[in-house]
């Protein structure tokens, strides 16, 4: 048996590069034998329709409450599959392509292809073969991706037309006949506290990284990562299983200390998270802009940002097509709390292309909370909101139901704990991303 490295600085190195792989494909697994919510489990190569917007059951972190999800996870080792897409008659939806690594490498929807019906021909990588004519070659990265489909909803009047254009968006292998090879199984002899390391060292073999990443990988080797075969985790002694763990432990602390710090700007209180997801610098196809406005150029940096985005908004978005701000503050610099009572106005609303919300998530799960009024998010498209007599928007936010109409009217119900809201702006307007609109802090009602 190799002698396994058990210095901690090294093992949080691994735990913050291969986090966004590991945490990643353990989602995908559960969509495909568990489903998440009102996702059903779907083989891969399908998609999985959720028939209603998303709500306290639906267990994902930071889950969005302003569209219904489809979901596909595709397994390309059996070759190219087509995607066909209807006519959506202007509706906004999104198709985003993500990799076993958590890239964003294509999009297919209002923004980036139109709304008018598509065929598209997705392959693995190294794939040289010709599509019909009319038909949008998609190149994956890797053989495992995820499309994280997300339909506009206006009510639950709307639903109907939206399960339509959803059965009407289908997958199709070429091969029918292909199984799926799906996921490498992590070695049932390696000890809990190390089953990290396992998947990491077994799915990091499966889909290589970008070239570019490959130095970085082959580094952390001494930690047994490049070892083939019989895993070097199982039968370890029970000092070197502690050191390990100890790591692993540390390195959490480190990536929790990353995603409540951050790198990305603070603006009243706003944690600006419009570049937190722009740590692809390799794949772009159809619909992802390569542009160095939204790429992270420092290595390091990068790593870290996409540790961070994959535990704090697994598969958000690149800004140009949903900008995100979150918050934990109030304008007293104080956590949010439910024992609290707040206001935001919004003066103006945000300006964007399609439309904005604001959601509310518990800490430090960031999942939807239940409330008496089942509304998880408020934005442009909420019915019975009341603007002021300026034309700007004042939210309550509060556990408790306000009682002046006004504004029970524009009440977002937060959780009795802790919370985070997010703000989402699809499709933002330039000035949202170049920041000459601000968002005002959350301010504390006096007691």
């Amino acid at each position: 048996m190799s002698t396994i490295d058990t210095d901690t600085g090294k093992v949080t190195q691994a735990y913050l590069y291969g986090f966004p792989l590991v945490f990643n494909l353990d989602q995908i697994t559960r969509y495909v034998t568990e489903g998440v919510g009102a996702n059903p489990a779907a083989p891969f190569n399908t998609f999985s329709h959720a028939r209603a917007l998303a709500g306290p059951a639906d267990t994902f972190v930071t889950i969005n409450n302003d569209t219904v999800y489809s979901m596909a996870q595709l397994d390309l080792s059996v070759g190219p599959v087509a995607l066909h897409v209807p006519d959506t008659a202007g509706r906004y939806y999104v198709l985003q392509f993500v990799s076993a690594w958590t890239d964003n490498f294509a999009y297919v929807g209002h923004r980036a292809t139109g709304t008018g019906e598509g065929d598209f021909l997705l392959v693995p990588p190294e794939w040289d073969g010709t599509a019909d004519a009319g038909v949008t070659v998609i190149h994956f990265p890797t053989l495992v991706a995820s499309i994280v489909g997300r339909w506009a909803v206006a009510s639950d009047d709307d639903l109907p037309v939206v399960h339509a254009l959803q059965d009407a968006t289908t997958l199709t292998p070429l091969d029918p006949s292909a199984i799926p090879a799906g996921l490498a199984i992590p070695d049932t002899d390696v000890p809990a506290e190390l089953l990290f390391l396992e998947k990491l060292r077994i799915w990091s073999q499966q889909f290589p990284p970008a070239e570019r990443d490959r130095p970085l990988l082959q580094s952390l080797a001494p930690l047994g990562l490049a070892v083939e075969g019989e895993s070097p985790y199982a039968g370890l002694p029970a000092d070197t299983v502690a050191a390990l763990a100890g790591g692993l432990t540390h390195a959490k602390d480190a990536l929790h200390t990353a995603l409540v710090s951050g790198h990305s700007p603070e603006v009243n209180g706003w944690k600006l998270t419009f570049h937190a997801f722009d740590y692809n610098l390799d794949f772009f196809e159809v619909g992802a802009l390569d542009d160095d406005r939204f790429k992270i150029q420092d290595p390091k940096l990068r790593i870290v940002e996409r540790a961070a985005a994959a535990i704090g908004g697994l598969w958000g978005n690149h800004p140009y097509e949903a900008a995100y701000i979150m918050t934990y503050l109030d304008d007293q610099g104080e956590q949010l709390t439910g024992s609290r009572n707040y206001t935001l106005r919004l003066d103006p609303p945000p300006p964007v292309n399609a439309f904005w919300s604001l959601t509310m998530y518990s800490v430090p799960d960031f999942y939807l909370i239940e409330n008496p009024i089942d509304r998880y998010s408020i934005g442009d498209r909420t019915q019975g909101i009341v603007l002021d007599d300026d034309g700007a928007l004042t939210i309550t936010i509060s556990h408790e139901k306000p009682a002046d109409p006004k504004a029970a009217a524009n009440w977002l119900p937060s959780p009795a704990g802790d919370f985070r809201p997010v703000m989402r702006m699809y499709e933002p307007d330039a000035s949202v991303l170049d920041q000459s609109y601000v968002v005002s802090a959350i301010t504390r009602i006096a007691d």
